[in-house]
């Protein structure tokens, strides 16, 4: 009789302490059949999961805010230990993702419910919300609970069915978000956590089942992923990377608005899409804000990120770690002034010094590339004029920040950036209710707010 052999399985998901270096979990990753099977398991969930009323749906998608917040602690130290971020910034992201779910089991069904429109040619019709399927999430490291929490509770409430491919440094969130929202009451197969490799992602797309992608990571693999949609006529939404401007037109207090542009960039290390990676200061508060914030650079105090006592985290990785000096160093060779900073830090983790650099110019690395990491870069403006076309010289358009003592002058600057959100007088932030996404290579598409329950949802017409 001839045995069938059994598939091979890498460990190719693996929790590893960005401070030490130290692997401390593996986790296999599934074989195909183990794909199909999750694709099945989450179609036949939401062939049921549709039926259920809406009212239910999001009581249970409102529980599992319930469980977040109260498990923030448990949670949060899973984050620390996965990615490297600061206990205090990992109970912080708890905070909004239990809001996420809140305000999608508190709101979600009055967003979800018919709406009549009057065609002018008389009679009535009728423009309903209803759910499309299984979808595929393809979620990043950086903010491992809330990027999912943006996807999923929105889609949930919805009565869509979502399947997660998680990061591979990520695996302990994945699995404790899976166990969260299946204590809150979510059927089996209605949120589904698959360790898939990279190169099964096609085989989840081109499944028939699957009815939608959203991926949130860099702008190859959203390339990749929007390559592959488009060949088997799927929806995709993309957030992508960017590279933010932060304009500051004038201030009556520099070094409060320093402190408020440095708290925004070194937030989570630098490892944010929506950070403000580029400072344009105009040349009357120039001067005085570069040395604010070199100075508040210079006082930072790498550690352990659960110790209180530390003030930068490790990047999430090695390989980051080693991006983000060699991009520092391509500046410095062509002509950038490095104030502090910029150095990989002697010992096993991932630490880099935060950097500030001035006198960058277009035809170094950090002039166009993403800088995913403990780095300030200044830009010194003479004109609103100027302000406006460095900061559209960007292939990226996620967000903006403007601070000025007008604010009429500031929104009018606003509209002329070329964006998809702007934040004036206060650094760039989500809230549940208001939309995020960008334009250019941000990617496309809406999460949050009604925006987000909108992009995966079937408008049907009813005319009658």
């Amino acid at each position: 009789m001839t045995q069938t052999p059994t598939p091979t399985r890498t460990a190719g998901y693996a929790v590893t302490d960005p401070a030490t270096g130290t692997v401390l979990e593996t986790f296999p990753t599934a074989t195909d059949d183990e794909v199909l099977a999750a694709v099945a398991a989450a179609h036949h969930a939401f062939l049921q999961w549709r039926t259920v009323p809406v009212a239910e749906r999001a009581r249970r998608v409102k529980r599992a805010g319930e469980l977040f917040a109260e498990r923030a602690d448990e949670l949060a130290a899973i984050i620390t230990r996965e990615m490297g971020k600061r206990l205090p910034e990992a109970r912080g992201e708890l905070g909004i993702v239990a809001a996420i779910f809140d305000y999608y089991g508190t709101e979600g069904p009055a967003m979800l419910a018919d709406q009549e429109f009057p065609p002018r040619s008389g009679g009535r019709a009728l423009i309903q919300k209803r759910p499309v399927g299984a979808l595929l999430g393809i979620m990043p490291w950086n903010y491992p609970l809330y990027q999912v929490a943006r996807f999923a509770a929105p889609n949930l409430v919805l009565g869509n069915t979502v399947l997660i491919k998680h990061a591979s440094n990520c695996p302990a969130s994945a699995q404790a978000i899976a166990e969260v929202l299946e204590e809150a009451g979510l059927p089996s197969g209605t949120y589904v956590n698959l360790y898939a490799a990279t190169s099964q992602t096609e085989l989840i797309i081109a499944d028939d089942r699957i009815q939608g992608i959203s991926l949130t990571g860099s702008e190859r693999a959203g390339a990749a992923v929007a390559e592959i949609a488009g060949r088997h006529l799927k929806k995709v939404v993309l957030e992508l990377g960017g590279s933010d401007p932060l304009i500051v037109l004038d201030s009556d207090d520099v070094a409060a608005t320093a402190r408020a542009a440095f708290k925004s960039r070194l937030s989570n290390a630098g490892q944010a899409c929506n950070s403000p990676k580029r400072m344009l200061v105009m040349d009357t508060v120039y001067e005085e804000f570069v040395r604010e914030i070199s100075s508040l650079a210079r006082l930072l105090v790498p550690g352990d990120p659960a110790d209180p006592a530390t003030t930068i985290a490790p990047m999430s990785s090695a390989a980051a770690a080693d991006e983000i000096v060699e991009q520092i160093a391509d500046a410095v060779a062509q002509g950038a002034t490095l104030h502090t900073g910029g150095e990989r830090l002697a010992g096993p983790g991932a630490f880099v010094s935060p950097a500030v650099l001035t006198d960058v110019t277009d035809d170094m690395r950090v002039f166009h590339e993403e800088l995913f990491g403990p780095v300030i870069v200044v830009y010194r403006v003479a004109s609103e004029n100027e302000a406006v076309d460095l900061a559209n010289n960007s292939v990226y358009g996620l967000g903006a920040s403007v601070f000025c003592t007008d604010e009429q002058r500031a929104v009018a600057l606003a509209d002329r950036l070329e964006c998809g959100m702007v934040f004036i007088n206060r650094a760039p932030d989500s809230e549940p209710d208001l939309p995020f996404g960008g334009v250019k290579k941000s990617g496309f598409g809406r999460e949050l707010g009604p925006w987000g329950l909108d992009e995966f949802a079937n408008l049907k017409l009813v005319r009658i």
